[in-house]
């Protein structure tokens, strides 16, 4: 017993105890007094600061969150998938055709080939704009198509007919036959400005009811040669394959835009985006419903924008207006005495600051009325009427008169930094101009003020300092008065396009 005691003690003097059968030492912290250390530097310094309080959120910050999901809920019913299936017809086995390219450089022979059908399937997007069933689409999404099914955000899937489509405008306009249908309400496209909040909403990549959302990045964008109508809004909205067809919608919910496409270097989303604005996509579905077809005014002219060094070398006070590089030979506009080299101003009494306020004007009136047009030429304001035609279905350039064929001798004008040479008979077989037509681009300095004002091989030049240069000779000529230091002015033909161009010492 005595034994035990002294075991005891001799433990407690020790600061053991036992664990399990085990002797382990115990720090007695609730009592002794913390040893006295130096401040760490950090400590020193938060010592010497005092710590400010986190700032506080303000509690409208979720405003612009609340409207986002309320936008999105008024408009995603409304959204559909349209899915398209097309029956493709291929010739013969793949590998054989690609053994005969690739090895001997042969085309197989189709006549004779057995020929394969199979489907080909795709997927877009829609937006209803009337409960009677109406859902507005791109054109491009529809085209072709032997089979579209609809599939709407509560799940229904319906088949749908197309009513009428318009590829200038690429926009198609489909119906299902269905009931209790969510419509979404468009908007004013024209009261839309840059730096506008929108959404995007469709089933990009197939992921049906996806929203992204942006600004508007720009309006009436236009010579991006996607349609032949372009009045584009673009926006950084994600725009991806399968929004197509698919709303841009303002943040009180309405439809401003189809979305129809994209600039991209890899195929998807990289920030730009092309949307038809929903005033042109309103007129044209308003055409199809009423007659079937969009019916479309024409004068025959071409025409491109009047940019300030242009306007400066015609003493022009200001860059308002389109200016006419084209005149369709026979066409209203040339019967009307509309010239190449115009200025036009004003349609019914509208001014007219881009192609697309003339494009416009011209496209809705009705053809067989007469239009006026108010045009500039050498400085003096004129009015001409001109006789509004239908819209040929495939309007293309009237060629000039052609002479006699020229000599292929190379001409260099190294002040241009250009070569020419006349319309031989295999260049007029290979660009489809006419001999005596105008001058021909063979060669051009990529270093040379030529090139840097977007003269390039293949080119026809028709006018040079407002003279027409039907032959060498012709441009050597106007080329003895021209002032560099204050612009060439050009008129140059690529394909069916003319336009004017100004080369300029900078």
């Amino acid at each position: 017993m005595r034994d035990l005691r002294l075991l005891v003690v001799l433990v407690l003097a020790l600061g053991l105890t036992v664990v399990g059968g085990v002797l382990v030492p115990v720090v007695l912290t609730m009592t002794s007094p913390s040893p006295v250390r130096g401040p760490t530097p950090m400590a020193s310094a938060s010592s010497a600061e005092k710590i400010e309080p986190l700032p506080a959120i303000p509690p409208e910050i979720d405003k612009l969150s609340e409207a986002f999901r309320a936008v999105a809920k008024r408009v995603k019913p409304a959204v559909v998938a349209v899915g398209v299936s097309q029956t493709i017809t291929e010739s013969g086995p793949q590998s054989l055709d690609e053994f005969l390219r690739r090895y001997f450089g042969m085309e197989p022979d189709d006549s004779t080939a057995p020929r394969r059908r199979f489907q080909r399937q795709g997927l877009g997007s829609g937006v209803i704009v009337d409960a009677a069933g109406y859902i507005l689409t791109n054109n491009h999404v529809v085209a072709d198509a032997t089979e579209i099914t609809v599939r709407l955000a509560d799940g229904r899937d319906f088949k749908a007919k197309v009513v009428g489509a318009d590829p200038p405008s690429d926009i198609a306009l489909l119906r299902i036959e269905a009931d209790h249908l969510p419509v979404a309400s468009l908007g004013d496209s024209s009261r839309c400005e840059v730096g506008d909040l929108v959404l995007a909403i469709g089933s990009p990549f197939g992921l049906e009811q996806t929203v992204t959302m942006g600004i508007i990045s720009a309006t009436g964008r236009g010579g991006v040669h996607i349609t032949d109508f372009e009045d584009f809004l673009q926006t950084d909205a994600a725009i991806n394959p399968g929004n197509s067809g698919g709303p841009l919608v303002n943040m009180k919910g309405q439809v401003i835009g189809i979305n129809s496409a994209i600039a991209t270097r890899s195929g998807g989303y990289m920030g730009v985006g092309f949307t038809v604005p929903s005033n042109m996509a309103a007129e044209v579905m308003k055409r199809i419903r009423d007659k079937g077809v969009v019916v479309r005014g024409w004068i025959g002219v071409g025409i491109q924008p009047l940019t300030l060094e242009l306007a400066e070398s015609m003493k022009l006070k200001s860059v308002e207006g389109v200016l006419i590089s084209q005149v369709f030979e026979g066409g209203p506009a040339a019967k009307a005495g509309v010239k190449v080299g115009d200025v036009i101003a004003e349609v019914n009494s509208k001014p007219v600051k881009t192609p697309y306020d003339l494009q416009s004007a011209v496209a809705w009136s009705e053809p067989g009325t007469k239009v006026p047009l108010v045009v500039l030429r050498d400085g003096k304001r004129e009015t001409l009427k001109v006789d509004v035609e239908r819209r040929p279905e495939n309007p293309s350039v009237a060629a000039g008169k052609g002479g006699g064929a020229e000599s292929g001798t190379q001409v260099a004008l190294k002040d241009l930094g250009i070569e020419v040479s006349g319309v031989t008979g295999d260049a007029a077989q290979r660009y489809g101009y006419k001999a005596g037509q105008g001058v021909l681009i063979t060669d051009v300095d990529p270093a040379g003020l030529g090139a840097r004002a977007g003269l390039r091989p293949g080119m026809l030049i028709l006018q040079a300092a407002g003279q027409k240069t039907a032959s060498t000779a012709d441009l050597a000529g106007a080329l003895k008065t021209a002032d560099l230091a204050k612009g060439l002015q050009m008129l140059v033909r690529q394909g069916d396009r003319q336009m004017f161009i100004l080369v300029k010492k900078r």
